[in-house]
């Protein structure tokens, strides 16, 4: 192939929420896509429309309400999981059905107890049913990193024969190292008669760290679309990560010579939208999109930096999205600016009274915190989690904490609209609010993440805590902000139990789908 453009594909919504404790809503799924399509990603994979009637709903969304990405959802080579598919892909301006079956010899015997010549039949038939319900069909080869090439090659000459038109290669547990993964491109594109009639894609997982790696590998060698996730969330350790992809080849096209259609100065606000979102902080030193990837603290840097920029940095931090954070509303700043600069962050509200009452909160944030910043709206927007019924109401809280004595909560909180009050203690305030709630709901819920992280930087900055419990095969992540962490706290479990007590799936890693 000669086309020098990389198609992105996007699956933070899928493969991410495969991620423990990433679990997303509808609502929260359709504010990613349309960010997704502000940064003009090529394919968003909205879900999997049969795992449940939730993923079904958010596909069908997506498909919706977004017109300029491709929404794509993913589907077993079963007729009941194409079928789904394709219903939940009917309102799409362009949809795709991804259908998908293991090739490697381990998958094949032990996992799906099939014959080589059945699973070809299988994916053969998977395709040209997918092909009449949808004219964009992308076909993987699960575990393809460790598949016999020759049987690679069969399989995909007749995945291509029946109607797919983007073959995807996985690496799916991230066991391949670059030089052989883009090797195995370049043998399949050469061996496969119609392999022209068909674009070849990768899908890289970075358990050994070499997701973006094994990649760029790829498309070296004839790969022309990349699946990749915001901030590399995914199973395990990950995907490749979009932002870390698409720079590389934007600041090294010199020597790459290849291009992406991504509109980059929206990478950190939509790297901060999904951060938020899934309650997974980006680590400081992360590449792109991280708070120290364009920080310098060496005397030396700093003064290579003043005298001439590319003396230390090899991208302008505003051409990824950080100057976002320059515009600073405060108590005085009217309803007029906090509308345009949330729209200016793609934040819409879908009615006057939804705008008017969060406008209320960005002014009740602002008699406590001196300067508003732009992670400051999204993180307001992110608490205010109003997709999921309100069993659990947090209406007052008290905490004592002093050195050398125990930590006591008081707490009131309603619980199907009746209050209850109870006073409990802890090893600390915060175990003493949650012990203080668990002896109010008896959730059974086992705490497996508690991370409180800054938003903005200064002592009044909103504190971002996350409370991820699991409780019968289920996992979910509590959001809470405020300029007090301990009420911070509060928010985050009681949101958390609210999802726990939503009909929302099972996470992905746990379901059977």
């Amino acid at each position: 192939m000669t086309d020098n453009r990389v198609v992105i594909f996007d699956t933070t919504l899928r493969d991410g929420e495969q991620s423990p404790g990433a679990s997303m809503t509808k609502d929260e799924k359709l504010r990613i896509a349309r960010a997704l399509e502000r940064l003009k990603v090529d394919v968003i994979e909205a879900g999997f429309a049969i795992a449940s009637e939730g993923d079904f709903e958010a596909v069908k969304s997506i498909a919706t309400n977004i017109r300029n990405s491709s929404i794509c959802s993913l589907a077993r080579a079963l007729d009941a999981d194409i079928d789904r598919a394709a219903e939940a892909l009917k309102p799409a301006a362009n949809g795709r059905i991804h259908t998908f079956i293991a090739t490697s010899p381990i998958h094949m015997r032990y996992k799906l107890q099939m014959e080589p010549d059945k699973v070809i039949e299988q994916a053969v038939r998977a395709v040209k049913r997918a092909r009449n319900q949808c004219s964009n069909v992308e076909f993987s080869c699960e575990d393809a990193g460790r598949s016999e090439l020759d049987f690679l090659c069969r399989i995909i000459e007749q995945a291509i024969d029946a109607g797919a038109s983007t073959i995807n290669i996985p690496d799916t547990v991230g066991y391949a190292l670059p030089h052989e993964f883009g090797e195995t491109i370049r043998q399949l594109i050469v061996r496969i008669p119609n392999s022209d009639k068909a674009i070849f894609s990768v899908h890289c997982h970075n358990d050994l760290g070499l997701a973006v790696a094994n990649s760029l590998s790829a498309v070296l060698n004839g790969a022309r679309q990349v699946e990749c996730t915001i901030n590399g969330l995914g199973e395990r350790a990950g995907n490749a990560s979009l932002e870390e992809l698409v720079m590389s080849l934007r600041t090294r096209n010199d020597s790459l010579g290849l291009h992406t259609g991504i509109a980059t100065e929206h990478i950190v606000p939509c790297s901060r939208l999904v951060s938020g979102i899934t309650g997974f902080p980006v680590q400081p030193n992360k590449a792109i999109v991280g708070a120290n990837a364009f920080a310098h603290e060496s005397g030396i840097h700093q003064d290579g930096v003043l005298k001439h920029r590319e003396t230390y940095e090899i991208m302008k931090a505003e051409d990824v999205g950080w100057h976002t954070n320059k515009m600073v509303l405060g108590k005085l700043s009217g309803r007029n600016a906090f509308n345009t600069r949330m729209e200016e962050l793609g934040i819409t509200f879908s009615s006057k009274e939804e705008l008017n009452e969060t406008f209320t909160r960005f002014k009740q944030l602002a008699d406590k915190k001196r300067e508003i910043f732009d992670d400051d709206l999204q993180a307001l927007v992110s608490a205010d989690r109003k997709d999921v019924a309100e069993v659990y109401q947090l209406k007052d809280l008290k905490v004592v904490s002093k050195m050398g004595g125990t930590p006591e909560a008081r707490i009131v909180l309603a619980v199907n609209g009746e209050d209850n009050e109870i006073i409990s203690t802890g090893d600390g305030p915060v175990d003493a609010i949650f012990k203080a709630i668990e002896s109010i709901v008896y959730s059974g819920a086992k705490l497996e993440l508690y991370s409180v992280n800054a938003i903005t930087s200064g002592t009044d900055s909103q504190g971002d805590v996350t409370v991820r419990l699991s409780r019968a095969g289920r996992i979910v992540n509590g959001g809470g902000a405020d300029t007090d962490i301990i009420v911070a706290s509060a928010k985050a479990y009681v949101h958390a139990l609210n999802l726990l007590e939503s009909q929302e799936k099972p996470h992905p890693q746990i379901s059977n789908i």
